[in-house]
């Protein structure tokens, strides 16, 4: 829901008994964000979804809101918004290189790119009359953190506006906070998809290990040879036929009364 003056009036005004200012509207909407991103599905996607349309609810004045990532590569691109019109505005500032979203989500780039007028701002000779003429007259982008690995990949929270002079102080703070909660939610979504692929790179190992020592035994056990001779069998035929030696020592193990391999050279 969006958040009227009145509301933001209270939130302002409400202090507890002891004069400690009491959890209010925008405490409780971002109690509710954070516990929505670590009970959320870890996934980019997701995260990017629940924080744009945070943005849209919180943010006074908040027409359109998406994201940028800025690729290895250095180019750009825009995984979700919440108009297609955000996605052609973000694409505008790509292909000319100039614009608030592009500058903040450089890795060097500012902290926050903000225009009240896009029509006469100067700095985007291209992006802003684009804009403007798509009845969009201020902009609000603010970096999302880099990540700290390389290539060190970085982004922007992008907020259209349709009303001039819109965003003030308060509308960059709540957007700064939004990125911070975003950095972070894809900080701890990247390492939960790390240690992911980790385990499961390590659990194939290990049945990779298994179904070898299988076929080890079963060449063992049928031809009367050692274990480094089993292994020395199954490594020439994995060269000769050019399969990966655990898919040949699993079809050996799983079809062993089918399949027979050629002796080890004296």
């Amino acid at each position: 829901m969006s958040v009227g003056e009145e509301e933001w009036a209270r939130e302002r005004a409400g202090f507890g008994p002891d004069g400690e200012p009491a959890p209010g509207l925008l405490a409780a909407q971002f109690a509710q964000l954070t516990q929505t991103l670590l009970d959320a599905t870890p996934t980019v996607g997701g995260v990017l979804k629940l924080v744009v349309g945070a943005a849209a609810a919180l943010v006074p004045d908040a027409d359109l809101v998406s994201v940028t990532l800025r690729d290895a590569d250095g180019t750009f691109h825009t995984p979700v918004g919440t108009d297609p019109v955000a996605e052609r505005l973000d694409q505008v500032q790509y292909d000319h290189g100039e614009g608030p979203c592009v500058e903040s989500a450089r890795p060097d780039g500012p902290a926050v790119g903000w225009s009240p007028d896009l029509g006469g701002d100067a700095r985007w000779p291209a992006f802003g009359p684009a804009a403007a003429r798509h009845g969009y007259h201020s902009v609000l982008a603010t970096a999302l953190l880099p990540d700290a690995r390389l290539p060190r990949l970085s982004g922007a929270l992008n907020i259209y506006s349709r009303r001039p002079g819109a965003f003030d102080a308060r509308a960059i703070d709540l957007a700064l906070l939004l990125a911070t909660h975003a950095s972070l939610a894809l900080a701890h979504t990247h390492a939960v998809a790390s240690a992911e692929l980790e385990a499961a790179h390590l659990r194939r190992a290990v049945d990779s290990r298994d179904v070898i020592g299988q076929a080890k035994g079963i060449l063992m056990q049928r031809r009367g040879i050692t274990a480094d001779e089993a292994f020395d069998v199954l490594r020439r035929a994995s060269q000769e036929l050019n399969v990966k030696l655990a898919d040949l020592a699993k079809t050996l193990a799983t079809r062993h009364t089918e399949v027979d391999l050629p002796a080890a050279e004296a």
